[in-house]
């Protein structure tokens, strides 16, 4: 719609829609967003002088050609999903991410609600969407008149807020060439003068400005008559003044208030004091939760924070920094592994400088960074175990999951809701010693969510509600699943906690691709690939696209084709995917080789999935250690869904993975008997 009406198929070959009457056609049944028009509404709409006499019988033969290009593989007799017969008319049944209006208004939404650096890129990715004028081909169509002038307002707000987000990061100087053209081609628009103004003068351009005012002035005028301009001369008032502040007018209330605070610590509280670093750590922890952004920057100071707070000598002030960043965490891959690596080693040297006989609280706050620190592999101190061997026990993996149950038991002792919710935060990350372990993450994620509620708790309520997700996800059970993904979104858009919608999009990815198929899915996928890869969650993240591309692979019974996944970044799971991949091309002995040195997968929500990966390439060129060892480790999550637990992707019931390992393992040793153990 945004730009001449056109269609792609999803590889974005275009589609043939016709003559421009089958276009106008198209265009008439998205303005309806997903409405029936009736038979008559559309044929008068179509010819708005006089309808020609046949013009229902015209339609009918528009609909029939635009049906065979929009759907090309849809058999003859087979009913149209898409421009459908409903009741007295045709409706257009297209999901929000196929239609680029739509996305428009998605992304301009999230933007709205982004932090400044966030917003930029979102404003972006929502401009970038139009081609051209709304419905540009039928320019003059009265049915296109309303949804043209809406949209087109919607995007030159979109222009307006983009620039206003720069200047909040600091880029003056890049807002300045786009809010030219901006006023050049709208002159009326007076929120883009004042954006220019302050562009300008915040660039060091202050007579560029000031001359920009009188032009504004005129514009406004000869527009709106004399009295327009009211937030223009606020802006000129300020200019004159040498006053900085938002180019947006009127400045929040609780903009000022932050800024005159801020102003007040920085005369007030001496540099290099205890207050600073109390301070800064709460402030990070805040940080933390507003966004990919503030999640990157929390991140990265953190690690200073602590640095800082360990030089100044004092074990319990030390302890106590370190201790106060509880911020919830659900993805249990480090985003920086040798960070946390590192993070695990300073709460440890802490907790030991405290002893057993220092504070209670903060002894279980520094247990509790060291288990969620420790998810996955991050706090291993020795190279991982190779998969083809037998299982044996791990010390980094012991001392995370002693410390996980020592800070829950110090904290149920202390009766300390937020210090208990910390605990159990570490203790979800350290519930994947073995396979199968949904009941009981479901049984975490159920008490955390009763303790935030109970004691209000909202950034836990969040984490609780998206570890019984996940957990109900690989237990198959969606009806609950979908239940809490309805109320973690109500949950994150009232405590402003955006991230929590990227796993509730995941997550209704992966439902689409269990209730309607992979052919379904495939494009939520693609969409969510796009728009969560600077979500500033790179554990989350790298490699997602292989495990995504896996999913119809995984879920079937042929062998992958490598050239699928040459130009994707498999990121941490390379050394469970080369395996695979070499024995599809097949490399037989290159495989073999590949997975007598590959590590186990790590203990994470993922471990299910990568170890059906190892049973599948194992079962292909017959490696009978790893192949009876993944058997082994599935056998306990016999019931859930393969990676389901994740709520991102899933490969189909692990149920079935043992079964075709089952079957592997029986042609090769005719006694093999197949049980619940995983006994050969």
């Amino acid at each position: 719609m945004l730009g001449p009406v056109a269609a792609w198929d999803s590889d974005g070959v275009p589609l043939p829609l016709g003559a421009p009457r089958h276009r106008e056609v198209v265009g008439r049944l998205l303005v309806a967003r997903n409405r029936v028009v009736p038979v008559g509404r559309l044929v008068a709409d179509l010819w708005e002088d006089e309808p020609p006499a046949g013009g229902i019988g015209a339609l009918r033969t528009f609909v029939a050609a635009l049906r065979r290009a929009l759907e090309p593989g849809r058999l003859s007799r087979q009913p149209s999903r898409l421009l459908v017969t409903d009741g007295p008319g045709y409706v257009l049944r297209a999901g929000r991410e196929a239609v680029d209006a739509w996305r428009f208004e998605d992304a301009a939404a999230r933007a709205a609600g982004a932090p400044p650096h966030a917003a930029v890129a979102l404003w972006d990715r929502a401009l970038a969407q139009w081609r051209g004028p709304v419905l540009a081909d039928f320019p003059a169509a009265a049915w296109a008149a309303a949804e043209r002038a809406r949209l087109e307002a919607l995007r030159l707000d979109a222009v307006e807020r983009r620039a206003d987000a720069l200047l909040a990061t600091g880029a003056a100087r890049s807002a300045v060439v786009d809010l030219r053209a901006h006023v050049a081609a709208h002159p009326g628009r007076e929120d883009g003068w004042v954006l220019l103004v302050t562009a300008l003068d915040r660039s060091g351009r202050h007579g560029e400005a000031l001359e920009t005012l009188a032009h504004a002035r005129q514009a406004l005028a000869g527009a709106y008559g004399p009295d327009a301009g009211a937030a223009l001369a606020r802006t000129e008032a300020r200019v004159l003044g040498g006053a900085t502040g938002s180019a947006t007018e009127p400045t929040g209330a609780a903009d000022g208030v932050w800024n005159r605070t801020a102003a007040a610590w920085d005369r007030s509280v001496p540099a290099r004091s205890r207050a600073r670093l109390h301070a800064t750590a709460g402030l990070l922890r805040d940080l933390a939760v507003t966004g990919a952004a503030g999640l990157r920057e929390a991140r990265e100071h953190r690690r200073e924070l602590v640095a800082a707070a360990e030089t100044t000598g004092d074990p319990e002030l030390a302890a106590r920094i370190i201790g106060s960043y509880d911020v919830p965490a659900v993805w249990t891959r480090a985003d920086d592994p040798a960070g946390a690596g590192e993070l695990v080693r300073t709460a440890a040297r802490a907790a030991a400088r405290l002893g057993p006989g220092g504070p209670p609280a903060l002894r279980a706050r520094l247990l509790s960074v060291v288990a969620v620190e420790s998810r996955g592999d991050a706090a291993a101190d020795a190279p991982l175990p190779r998969a083809a061997a037998a299982a044996a026990t791990e010390p980094w993996r012991l001392r995370a999951e002693r410390a996980a149950e020592e800070a829950v038991r110090l904290a149920r002792r202390l009766g300390d809701p937020a210090v208990l919710a910390f605990a159990l935060n570490g203790a979800f990350m350290q519930s994947f010693a073995t396979c199968g372990s949904a009941a009981r993450r479901d049984a975490l994620g159920a008490e955390l969510t009763r303790l935030a509620v109970d004691h209000h708790l909202p950034g836990h309520e969040v984490l609780g509600r998206l570890v019984r997700l996940q957990a109900l996800a690989g237990l198959g059970d969606l009806a609950a699943a979908d239940a809490e993904a309805d109320e973690i979104d109500r949950l994150a858009h009232r405590d402003e906690r955006p991230l929590a919608a990227v796993f509730t999009s995941w997550y209704r990815a992966l439902r689409t691709c269990e209730t309607d198929g992979w052919t379904a899915a495939r494009p939520r996928y693609a969409q969510l690939l796009a728009e969560t890869a600077g979500h500033g969650m790179p554990g989350l993240t790298r490699g997602m696209a292989v495990l995504v591309a896996l999913v119809p692979v995984m879920r079937g019974d042929a062998a992958p084709d490598p050239d699928d996944f040459a130009r994707l970044d498999a990121g941490p799971y390379r050394p469970w995917l080369d395996p695979l991949l070499l024995a599809a091309s097949g490399a037989t002995e290159r495989a073999r080789q590949a997975l007598t040195t590959v590590p186990r997968p790590p203990h994470d929500l993922l471990q299910e999935a990568l170890w059906c990966v190892l049973a599948r390439t194992a079962a292909a060129v017959g490696h009978q250690e790893v192949l009876c060892r993944a058997r082994d480790e599935l056998a306990a999550a016999d019931g859930e869904s393969a990676g389901g637990g994740s709520g991102l992707v899933s490969f189909g019931p692990v149920a079935r993975h043992l079964r075709a390992a089952d079957a592997a393992l029986g042609a090769r040793d005719p006694s093999f008997r197949g049980s619940a153990d995983g006994g050969a």
